[in-house]
């Protein structure tokens, strides 16, 4: 975390900030703070201010501050901040089908008047949280690096959100080009550690769940799907990275390469390791797998070779993550 003393003195504004990464972030903020010559302002910036009192008050206790506000109708007036960090966005699979028009608008909107923000308040670095998605489907196991091409199809429905992410991420581009936004993007692969609410709807989290709860993990699919994984703390500390040492209008794919496995095989592991084999793995196809915002089968297998070479190292591993989630997750029962 050595890159954090490029922000000592600095204040850093964060979007999406009780969410699982923005209470990462600031979570190393304040544990960095502690032994810091100048500490790091943090500031907050979320919708709902009881469930930020929730969430973060241990933060704000110690001088975290809240920016109560939408960030589609933030207005753009001074702050005080020196960088931002745009962490907020749809993550719900069944609202990409639902309510997809939404999903592109509090995207785009909230990405435009951000980056409005930004240039309001002359930042020294604007990071965009991205996701693999981009990429669309690749169907091998190469190694996909931030020039790879997409297959995306743009009149499939759920491709409302990495078609929102696309556009975020020309937005960022072209912000930087045009008006001098030092902006640049971290495409982040599937993330998860402590923090994750008990009933979060995503795999990882029903995995885990399992564990704890002692059933046999189902599988809607026949989980081909590969992908890389990344804990939580490693990603806080890559978008660390690439906002005090990124390149504007650059994009950084954030993943620990190492993760790489199938859906299937990542059950096996929870079961086997985390579980201590006292449940099973069972496959049962469900025919409406895409009416519930089921990503295609695909094999993203992330080159993060272009973030490595800013210093950054991934510490832990898919076990070690999942040993940590289950833990912070059976306690918070």
């Amino acid at each position: 975390m050595t890159e954090m003393k490029a922000f000592e003195g600095r204040s850093i504004l964060i979007t999406g900030a009780t969410g699982l990464i923005g209470r990462e972030l600031i979570r190393q903020i304040f544990a960095w703070n502690e032994n810091a010559e100048q500490p790091i302002t943090a500031i907050a910036m979320v919708r709902n201010e009881s469930k930020a009192q929730t969430v973060l008050g241990e933060y704000i206790a110690k001088g975290l501050k809240l920016l109560i506000a939408d960030v589609r109708t933030v207005k753009a007036e001074n702050v005080g901040a020196d960088y931002i960090i745009h962490a907020a966005s749809q993550t719900s699979s069944k609202a990409f089908i639902e309510t997809p028009v939404e999903t592109v608008m509090t995207a785009v909107e909230g990405t435009v008047n951000m980056l409005e923000f930004a240039r309001a308040n002359k930042v020294s670095g604007f990071v965009y949280l991205s996701s693999m998605e981009v990429y669309g489907t690749p169907s091998t196991d190469e190694k996909i690096d931030e020039k790879h091409s997409t297959d995306l199809d743009p009149m499939a429905v759920r491709t409302c959100y990495p078609e929102s992410k696309r556009m975020c991420e020309s937005l960022c581009a072209s912000y930087a080009s045009e008006y001098g936004v030092p902006a640049m993007v971290v495409r982040l692969t599937q993330t998860f550690g402590p923090g994750v609410e008990y009933n979060d709807g995503r795999v990882f989290a029903e995995f885990a769940r399992c564990a704890i709860e002692g059933r046999n993990i189902v599988l809607n699919t026949k989980g081909e799907t590969k992908r890389n994984y990344l804990y939580t703390g490693d990603a806080a500390d890559a978008i660390f990275t690439v906002l005090a040492a990124g390149q504007a209008g650059e994009a950084y794919n954030a993943a620990n390469e190492d993760t790489y496995c199938s859906i299937y095989e990542m059950a096996c592991l929870v079961a086997k390791e985390c579980a201590g084999g006292r449940i099973g793995v069972e496959i049962k196809e469900r025919a409406d797998a895409a009416r519930l915002g089921y990503a295609p089968t695909l094999h993203m297998n992330l080159d993060t070779s272009k973030l490595r070479s800013l210093g950054w190292q991934p510490q832990v591993g898919l076990a070690e993550m999942y040993s940590r989630t289950i833990q912070a997750l059976a306690s918070s029962r």
